[in-house]
């Protein structure tokens, strides 16, 4: 090649071999839940085609159930238990050929994980034990599996193998990672008791694992390759598997068995890890080793979403393909937009883990940096084309978060003439003060990303500092509006909980987290109060911590920031907590604010305790700032406005991957006819 035209980024689209079928770059979307599976098929399709039309070389299915015994109800994932499962998954291989990139499936048989709530058939595990998965807490216990059932296991596992083969899949993932395979459970020294050969020693552990790689081979492989999964560190040191113990020996053991190794770290909450608490290519210090021991190709994650750091991962020798599962999400087009060098316009992850919750709240995927994700099938929604303007109408986006933000960008690819306009001097409204709170910096990707991309459009004009009343609107001449104000957070403490106001709260020393994130921080012992239960209590409590107040954080729920459970992050936010100091007071209310001191109520026995304090902070919830929509309305009646729209939280709070989607939805729906009071497609069964 001529290296004047060579880039740093082409090793990442070598060919690379694999077994039977060959890779067409190193870019591998790996197994990720999306809360489509079964029951979503032609949304699952059109979501991975997506990755393919963007560039990733093989794409791949989340896990998939091979038989009604392994049953993962009630998250929503793929399903193979019988040859009638065929024609969904065929097509998802089929939207992935579509853009000449090969085609994977991960076959899961769950074992400990899977609590059979729909097939109410009793789980299988190496011994009898509790069933690990759902809640955690199930009440439900597995029965040690005989060798019988283990050659029905296999059996099963075969048939589902061949069943894939036929359904158009390159790729066959044999699964022994996160502890949620029967195979990984098998090789667990404190999962497995048993005496016979597949217990003790382990090579005997292994010895499940291995034939399933041997059966799935000997069915499929003279067409497709055959990937053994396996979670080489739990972090459980010498409780579990670990990268400098028995997994290094499984991987030597198996080294050239399958045609490629897929590694990562175990459970699921550390292999998707949030950015609050790990970095960008964190497992490699545990996956590194995999490739000194093996001459087929490795394929690892690590939340890669700089086009640099994969390079590097590949010509330090820590990996051969770049898997990605958040990083896909965020931006599907990630490797297109890497070949032509416009890594400028890579929507970069911020590991937040909006995603997950698609998975773990059981609902169709989707992300704070890309809001088309999930609706490329029910909305027709592309990542990279929206359609062109319809007219030359002019608009006046009111208000810079990240609903405005995107929703001024999206008309402005539209051609639409824009103006947008920002109170502050800094675009960028909640994310901007938000990434700059402890462990959130990635955060600010949402803002740095859009303004790039802003900064491109001629038709879109920007004007920060710049407070807008409504005589200033109508003065303006424009005669679209949208209002993208945001919200503000209460400080009467009214909430889900607490439904009155809380005697006490105007007084000087109660603060909300708009006050802190001025800047506006109080002293000395300190009460938070989080009736919110996402993220923000726990890191303005880690930001007063930094700051040498003594923190009491109280909180209705059970437990400290309870909805992060769904973006896998609760016990770590909880443990940062604990070790900075911080004293947790759950199933509490905050009955009155006296100048020294809160009175705190059990929600359960109403019992209530005085805790001295110097100031409160109050996280409960969010009035919209929707001022100016309201009273810019009569204007809109009176015909001195054509049209007026209100997004994001300034119409009602909400995720921040809700707002920036609010405005993506106003941008596409400008200019155009009603949708109609079911405004997307559904799936349903016929019958």
């Amino acid at each position: 090649m001529d290296t004047q035209t060579a880039s740093p980024f082409d090793i990442l689209f070598e060919l690379v071999r694999l077994g039977p079928v060959t890779a067409p770059n190193r870019f591998y979307q790996v197994s990720h839940c999306n809360g489509m599976g079964h029951r979503h098929p032609r949304a699952l399709a059109a979501m991975r085609g997506m990755k393919a039309e963007g560039g990733w070389g093989v794409v791949c299915t989340e896990e998939v159930e091979i038989h009604p015994s392994s049953d993962l109800t009630p998250y929503i994932e793929g399903r193979l238990w019988s040859d009638e499962d065929i024609p969904p998954l065929a097509l998802m291989a089929e939207s992935v050929h579509r853009h000449g990139a090969l085609a994977a499936i991960e076959l899961a048989y769950n074992g400990l994980d899977a609590g059979n709530l729909y097939s109410r058939m009793p789980p299988l595990g190496p011994r009898a034990a509790s069933v690990l998965g759902g809640s955690g807490y199930d009440p439900i216990q597995a029965r040690r599996a005989d060798k019988e059932d283990l050659r029905a296991v296999r059996r099963w596992h075969r048939e589902a193998a061949l069943r894939a083969k036929r359904a158009g899949f390159d790729v066959i993932h044999v699964y022994a990672g996160h502890g949620l395979s029967l195979a990984m459970q098998f090789m667990l020294k404190r999962l497995n008791d048993r005496t016979d050969e597949y217990g003790g020693s382990l090579e005997n552990r292994v010895r499940f694992f291995r034939e399933l790689l041997e059966d799935t081979k000997e069915a499929v492989g003279d067409r497709c390759a055959v990937a053994a999964r396996l979670a080489v560190d739990e972090l459980l040191g010498e409780e579990g598997l670990s990268s400098r113990g028995e997994a290094r020996d499984i991987i030597a053991m198996l080294a050239e068995l399958p045609d490629l190794w897929d590694v990562n770290i175990s459970g699921w909450s550390n292999d998707s890890a949030t950015s609050r608490f790990e970095k960008e290519g964190y497992q490699e210090p545990y996956t590194a080793f995999v490739k000194t021991l093996t001459s087929k190709p490795v394929l690892g994650v690590g939340r890669y979403t700089s086009p640099d750091a994969m390079v590097s991962a590949i010509r330090r020798g820590v990996l051969d393909l770049i898997g990605a599962a958040r990083p896909s999400i965020a931006d599907p087009f990630l490797p297109q937009k890497t070949r032509a060098g416009r890594i400028e316009d890579i929507r970069e992850c911020i590991g937040c883990n909006i995603c997950v919750t698609g998975d773990t709240r059981m609902a169709p995927l989707r992300c704070t940096q890309n809001p088309t994700m999930g609706e490329e099938w029910r909305r027709g929604w592309h990542p990279e084309i929206i359609p062109p303007k319809k007219s030359e109408k002019e608009i006046l986006v009111v208000g810079a978060g990240p609903a405005g933000m995107e929703c001024a960008l999206q008309l402005g690819r539209r051609g639409y003439t824009v103006i947008l306009t920002e109170a502050r001097r800094e675009l960028g409204g909640r994310v901007l003060l938000e990434s700059a709170l402890p462990g959130l910096s990635e955060w600010r990707r949402v803002a740095d990303w859009r303004l790039t991309q802003l900064r491109k459009l001629p038709s879109v004009s920007l004007y920060p500092g710049s407070l807008m009343s409504a005589a200033d609107v109508l003065d303006s001449g424009l005669a679209h509006v949208i209002v993208a104000t945001g919200a503000r957070w209460r400080r009467d403490g009214v909430g889900r909980n607490s439904w009155h106001p809380i005697p006490g709260h105007e007084q000087a020393h109660v603060f909300t987290p708009d006050d802190l994130m001025a800047g506006k921080l109080p002293s000395g012992r300190v009460v938070l109060f989080d009736d919110d239960h996402y993220y923000l209590g726990g890191v303005l409590a880690e930001l007063l911590t930094q700051n040498g107040c003594a923190v009491t954080l109280v909180t209705p729920a059970p437990e400290v920031s309870r909805w992060t459970h769904f973006t896998l992050e609760q016990e770590r936010i909880e443990k940062r907590l604990l070790s900075l100091g911080v004293t947790i007071l759950p199933r509490h209310v905050i009955g009155s604010i006296a100048p020294e001191a809160v009175t705190v109520t059990h929600t359960l026995t109403n019992a209530e305790t005085s805790i001295p304090c110097d100031g409160v902070v109050l996280v409960t919830e969010r009035l919209p700032e929707d001022h100016l929509y309201h009273e810019l309305k009569p204007a809109l009646a009176e015909g001195k406005l054509q049209s007026l729209r209100v997004i994001g939280d300034a119409e009602a709070p909400h995720l921040i991957a809700q707002a920036v989607y609010s405005g993506h939805l106003a941008a596409r729906e400008f200019d155009e006819p009603p949708a109609g009071d079911v405004p997307f497609k559904v799936e349903r069964i016929a019958l």
